[in-house]
């Protein structure tokens, strides 16, 4: 292109990194450092955005998307403009003018209504008896560290084992040790965060529990014992073309693994090369 367009393209770009590492992109590759792009699943919704349970719509990265596991900042925005602004509108009014009027609703009168509300609570208790000394943050920055260590861009088999280690000892700590100011009666933002980080423990693990099942690289998993001589992902589509949900059991309790067979009929499966 020329520099004389790169500069009027990104000139403000390439202003900053030059701030930022006093070398001069125009004359010398940019450092690139490699990141892991964020994971997530999301909730199946039908053509209408209507999850499993009518009434419930799910908008933007909470479901499924359409994009995959594997989100790109540019993506994840697409999608929640598609939706919010091209779906939602339109299927949810009709949904609405679909229904009757109703009376009070009856949830408070079930039992599953009232087992949720105390396990809810107990929880919550659970969190503000602790008083230790530690930060929620604290426990947060260092599962992230276990997390890039031992289940991000680049995993083995021995990383994983010792990532679940590390995480099942760092939930021990963190429920003996860790202090949420406040209380459960006002709005306290550090027992929220308590809470998610409490799930992100439970998460981490589970995740570092799933990359260690699937014995081969696809996609955003790569493992390094799964590589071709040219190090590209060596995948294992007569094992695991499949999809895998984990049913959670309760606390100390091991989850149950279920396989859902994935068949292609109209597409070749085939490994991603960028040569």
């Amino acid at each position: 292109l020329g520099q004389k367009t790169v500069q009027e393209r990104y000139a403000n770009l390439f202003d900053m990194y030059h701030e930022i590492t006093g070398e001069n992109a125009y004359e010398a590759p940019m450092r690139i450092f490699p990141a892991v792009h964020y994971t997530m699943g999301g909730l199946w919704v039908d053509y209408h955005l209507m999850s499993n349970l009518p009434g419930l719509f799910v908008l933007g990265e909470a479901n499924f998307s359409d994009h995959g596991a594997n989100r790109l900042g540019a993506s994840a925005l697409m999608q929640g403009l598609a939706d919010g602004y091209f779906v939602i509108p339109y299927t949810l009014g009709d949904y609405l003018s679909q229904q009757k009027p109703s009376g009070p609703r009856k949830a408070a009168e079930t039992e599953a209504f009232w087992a949720a509300t105390e396990d809810v609570q107990n929880r919550v208790r659970k969190l503000l008896e602790v008083k230790g000394g530690r930060p929620v943050s604290e426990f947060h920055r260092q599962l992230g560290k276990i997390l890039w260590d031992h289940c991000g861009m680049s995993r083995t088999g021995k990383g994983l084992e010792q990532g679940i280690a590390k995480i099942q000892a760092l939930r021990k700590e963190f429920w003996e040790d860790v202090n949420v100011p406040g209380s459960g009666e006002d709005l306290n933002q550090s027992l929220e965060r308590a809470g998610r980080v409490a799930d992100f423990l439970e998460l981490g693990e589970l995740m570092c529990r799933d990359a260690l099942e699937r014995e081969e690289s696809c996609g955003c998993h790569f493992r390094e014992e799964h590589q071709t001589p040219e190090g590209e992902c060596a995948r294992r589509d007569g094992d695991f073309a499949h999809a895998a949900a984990w049913e959670f059991q309760g606390e100390n309790k091991a989850e149950i693994r279920h396989v859902e067979p994935m068949v292609y009929e109209e597409v070749r499966l085939a490994t991603r090369s960028y040569k």
